[in-house]
């Protein structure tokens, strides 16, 4: 029998337990390793807390088995002796090869095996069964969180060559429990109607199949219990409370019902409001940022905003770290409340230094040119955001974020942080689009809009369609002069061929170029100056109206060549290019031809808009737009350039560009729109929130209420003649291209008038 397992056999004879084999102890010569096959032996050594000229001893050889079964990759480890030599013997745990999941439909799977992996289980790892154990338990939890509540889950361990194993979840996900009723047990003064339309979960209906918003969810009723409570401290129940929440479940696992006691309190009204603390503004000042009034119903939206509103006021005047609290005083016999609103403005601080990181290939002058705050200036809120908004406008990021660091060791200054995310800013497109008007549209554009990243913008875009055909080619400089003035040309060739629209027949083939120059004269305001040269040919037809064969008679038609000049004024002052929601919208736009041009002519548009959000998911716009145009020098308008009105971007419901003048056409009887000298648009619009889009605004569905029409030379601008137009649209802005749908009902259809229900538009049309 070898002498070295003596020992061993011995303690397995006494039951007695043995770290390691016994030995004397010496001093260790080598050290061998034995068992391993996937671990380096280098890793074993790196474990092993002795090393080679150290003495082995029982308390050395127990503290290096302890050292190695710590490390997980081993499932039993033993200490031997060879003479002088050390041995490790171990048996290797299998390592993951496989992860699968079978008859898993309410998760994407890579996102399970992401889950894994954060917890230390997935492939390539150590297999370690207490691991997954609470893995298997962590799956039945977020089904739990799904209300599928009768989902079995097992699991099993497959053995594979080398060593290792594949590891197997089978789920059986079963139905969702769905939810039959909520109760509340306790409201008086409010119908418990109208208090559940303030949750998000619900009992079945008809789009519940799509938003889940049927199936249990404890964050989901934790958020709704939240809107309760805040809907009550709104309404003045200062004492409002949510004495206990029942959730049952049938035992099928299929139906559950949820119980909600309340206790609602008494009313209560202001009945003053006190400022003290540190006013270091006047008190008046103040007065006006406070939000609840002595008489009214305590609303606590009203407390959190004064106390924001006074925040950042103090903000503005370089107190960054101020702190407004209001302490109510409750008289219950009364049920009236009085408010002392402590003021701690802190001590004003300036920015010292103002850092941008994360821009790779933006120019930090591009960022930094946007900035309202100053550094070595008086912190301001109100221009620190201001800043961001500008950053952000510029389209180059995707995130910025803002932080305001105190400066260590100093209590009067702070650094402004801009941490940006590029967005690839060049784009490379072809593509398709179909319109109901000009039916297929093909695209191809090539742009930067941050050219070398200086803050530059160039494109050349191609489009075609039945009735515009474009080829065109701009560069825009917004800086070039450090005050914002902005410098851009254009130069382009466009056919405009408007036969397939109910618009009298004539064709156009321009080619141009011009110079454009911007000068901010406010924040939001900027004034726009342009120049440019065009020729176009003209084409009339046999059937074309006689106005448009006498205009080719007083000129040219085979070139007439214009210098036009344009002046316009837009103050933009919504909180986002893409999807307002608050805001006003201005823009006035002249354009006239100049000597020595040919024609004499101009043009004035007067746009405005404004944006009302209603809540937090829901927006109402309202659009006003009013349009003349006049031949002077005793020379006519070019017919070319009247103004048209219908379909989408004007009156919803009427064909596109078919109201106002019309032709009949001698030969075929048709009517065909002249086109006008006068327009007027007025829209109403209502948007809300696709359902089960959660945040994505991308989604707009919207009501709308649509007026307009257009109005010939010599006709009386009458509103009695407007067209109006009700119904439905779905915006998208999809990957490739922005969609529209509306479905709109004309409601004064007068005899003449061509209407089209359904329209739509998809694919980016210039």
């Amino acid at each position: 029998m070898n002498p070295k397992l003596l020992p061993g056999l011995i303690a397995a004879l006494l039951a007695v337990p043995l770290p390691a084999a016994a030995f004397q102890p010496f001093v260790i010569q080598d050290i061998r390793v034995e068992g391993i096959q996937r671990t380096e032996a280098g890793t074993v050594f790196n474990y092993l807390p002795v090393r080679v000229g150290d003495q082995l001893t029982e308390s050395a050889a127990s503290s290096s088995i302890k050292a190695l079964y710590a490390t997980g990759f081993f499932r039993d480890v033993r200490i031997e002796a060879d003479g002088k030599v050390m041995v490790v013997v171990v048996d290797e745990r299998p390592a993951i090869a496989q992860v699968n999941f079978e008859g898993v439909k309410a998760f994407e799977k890579d996102g399970l095996k992401q889950g894994l992996r954060e917890v230390g289980l997935s492939e390539s790892r150590i297999f370690d069964r207490a691991l997954l154990d609470r893995a298997e338990q962590e799956l039945k939890r977020q089904y739990l969180s799904k209300g599928l509540y009768s989902a079995k889950i097992s699991t099993s361990v497959t053995p594979m060559e080398r060593n290792r194993v594949a590891v197997n979840f089978n789920v059986v996900e079963g139905e969702a429990a769905k939810i039959r009723k909520i109760g509340i047990v306790g409201n008086r003064a409010f119908g418990s109607e109208e208090l559940l339309d303030l949750f998000q979960l619900t009992t079945p209906g008809w789009l519940t199949w799509y938003t889940k918003n049927d199936q249990y969810s404890k964050q989901k009723l934790s958020a709704d219990l939240e809107k309760l409570r805040s809907f009550y401290l709104d309404q003045g129940y200062l004492d409002f409370s949510i004495d206990a929440t029942q959730v049952s479940i049938t035992p099928d696992k299929q139906d559950i019902y949820i119980t909600v006691n309340i206790n609602e309190g008494q009313k209560y009204t202001v009945s003053g409001v006190r400022l003290t603390g540190d006013l270091i503004l006047p008190e008046e000042t103040y007065r006006k940022l406070v939000k609840v009034k002595p008489g009214e119903t305590f609303s606590r939206r009203k407390l959190t905003e004064t106390n924001k509103a006074i925040t950042d006021r103090l903000g503005n005047e370089g107190y960054a770290f101020a702190n407004v609290n209001a302490s109510p005083e409750v008289d219950r016999e009364k049920q009236e409340v009085a408010f002392t609103i402590f003021v701690d403005p802190g001590r004003r601080v300036y920015v010292r230094r103002i850092d941008v990181s994360g821009n790779t290939r933006t120019h930090d002058e591009v960022v930094r040119r946007e900035m309202r705050q100053m550094e070595g200036a008086w912190y301001d809120a109100a221009k620190i955001s201001r800043s961001r908004v500008r950053v952000e406008r510029l389209g180059f990021f995707d995130e910025v974020n803002v932080e305001t660091p105190p400066v260590a060791g100093t209590s009067d200054q702070v650094d402004l942080n801009f941490a940006v995310k590029e967005r690839p800013t060049g784009n490379l497109m072809f593509g398709a689009g179909f319109s109901s008007s000009e039916k297929v549209v093909i695209t191809a554009s090539i742009s930067q809009q941050n050219l070398f990243g200086s803050g530059n913008s160039a494109s050349l875009n191609i489009n075609t369609s039945r009735i515009n055909k474009t080829l065109s080619l701009s560069f825009t400089n917004p800086y070039f002069t450090v005050d914002g003035v902005s410098l851009g040309w254009d130069i382009y060739q466009k056919n405009v061929d408007p036969t397939s629209l109910t618009v009298a027949r004539y064709k156009t083939e321009s080619i141009g170029g011009g110079v454009r120059f911007g000068y901010p004269i406010a924040e939001d305001d900027k004034i726009n100056f342009g120049l440019a040269v065009d020729r176009t040919k003209i084409t009339t037809f046999d059937d074309s109206p006689d106005r448009y064969k006498q205009f080719c008679e007083d000129f040219d038609c085979e070139s007439v060549s214009s210098l036009i000049g344009t002046v316009s004024w837009a103050r933009d002052e919504r909180d986002s290019f893409l999807y307002p929601t608050k805001g006003t919208y201005q823009r006035v736009f002249f354009e006239s031809a100049l000597p020595p041009g040919t024609l004499r002519y101009g043009k004035l548009i007067y746009e405005h808009q404004r944006w009302f959000p209603i809540g937090s998911d829901y927006t109402l716009m309202l659009n006003g737009e009013i349009g003349l145009a006049k031949g002077w020098d005793n020379k006519p308008l070019p017919f070319y350039k009247s103004f048209y009105a219908g379909g989408i971007g004007s009156v919803r419901g009427f064909d596109q560009s078919s109201l106002g003048p019309q032709f009949i056409d001698s030969t075929t009887g048709d009517r065909e729109s002249l086109g006008g000298d006068r327009r007027i648009i007025g829209n109403a619009e209502f948007y809300f929130p696709v359902p089960g889009s959660g945040r994505d605004k991308s989604f707009r569905i919207s009501a709308f209420v649509d007026a307009g029409q257009v109005y010939g030379e010599g006709e009386p601008l009458k509103l009695s003649e407007l067209r109006y137009s009700s119904g439905l649209a779905f915006s998208w802005s999809s990957p490739i291209g922005p969609l529209k749908f509306s479905l709109g009902w004309p409601l004064n259809k007068k005899e003449g008038d061509r209407t089209q229900r359904f329209q739509f538009q998809l694919g980016s049309i210039f």
